[in-house]
This record gives C-alpha cells, sequence and structure tokens, in this order.
C-alpha cells in the first residue's frame, strides 16, 4: 500500500472537518437541543428498558437453543395431540362407515315404531340432550344481543 499524499491528507482532513461542522450545525438548531434535552431527561428510563429488553431478549435466546426444551415441548405437545387425532380418526370412520349403511338402506323407510325404538337407546338419548343444551345456549345469546 502505498503512502497518502500530502494532497490526500488536507482532502481527508478537510472532509472530516465538514462533517464535523455539519454535525455542530444540526447541534445548534433548536428542535434538535429540545430533543437532545428530553433524550438525556429520560436516560434512566431508557437504560431500564434497555436492560429488560435485554434480559428478555438472553431468556428467548436461551429457550430457543435449548435442545432439552424443545425435544420436552415437543413430546409434551405431541402427548397432547396423539388422543385427539386418534379420537378424530374414530369420528372419521365412524362417519364413513354410517354414510355406508345409510347409503345401503337408503330404498328402505324407518317408520313411527322404528323412531320410537331408537328413542330408548342411551346414544341417541344423550345426542338428543346435548341437541336440546346446544339449542339452549344458542337462544339464551341470542336473547342477550338483542
Amino acid at each position: 500500500m502505498s503512502q497518502p499524499t500530502a494532497g490526500q491528507e488536507v482532502a481527508a482532513s478537510l472532509v472530516e472537518e465538514k462533517q464535523t461542522l455539519d454535525v455542530l450545525d444540526q447541534l445548534l438548531k433548536p428542535e434538535v437541543q429540545q430533543s437532545l434535552t428530553v433524550l438525556v431527561d429520560n436516560l434512566p428510563k431508557l437504560a431500564e428498558m434497555v436492560t429488560l429488553m435485554t434480559k428478555a431478549y438472553d431468556f428467548a435466546q436461551g429457550i430457543a437453543t435449548d435442545k432439552v426444551l424443545i425435544n420436552d415441548f415437543a413430546q409434551g405437545i405431541g402427548e397432547f395431540v396423539k388422543p385427539v387425532q386418534e379420537k378424530a380418526k374414530g369420528i372419521a370412520t365412524a362417519a364413513m362407515e354410517a354414510g355406508e349403511r345409510s347409503q345401503e338402506a337408503a330404498g328402505s323407510s324407518v317408520g313411527l315404531f322404528a323412531m320410537l325404538k331408537m328413542l330408548k337407546d342411551p346414544e341417541v338419548q344423550k345426542t338428543l340432550r346435548f341437541a336440546q343444551a346446544f339449542l339452549s345456549v344458542l337462544s339464551e345469546r341470542k336473547n342477550e344481543k338483542a
């Protein structure tokens, strides 16, 4: 690398001096002085906020990089989701089977005595109670809004 010439040193010095004057010109503006005063007055609060944000960042960084915690969390979610997923699969297969059965019996009709017999089924009773409670809740909410 070559040594800077005298002319280059003078040019660099002039650029530095101009930048210093630009900064001084900015500092002489009343709105900049007012902003600096507000900033200085609030430095303790800003320092406290920066400290809290740094602690929160460090905590989040620690959690994000903790392989054991991530694995434990993933296993916990898996243990929660698995039973729900199995139940949803069971309901889906039951719905598909019920759809097939209803297609097979599409030609037959359900008579009055068959309906009375169905009403004695505990699952039908449970479903009817749920439907009644659900409609009651919907009605109450509709009346509250009105």
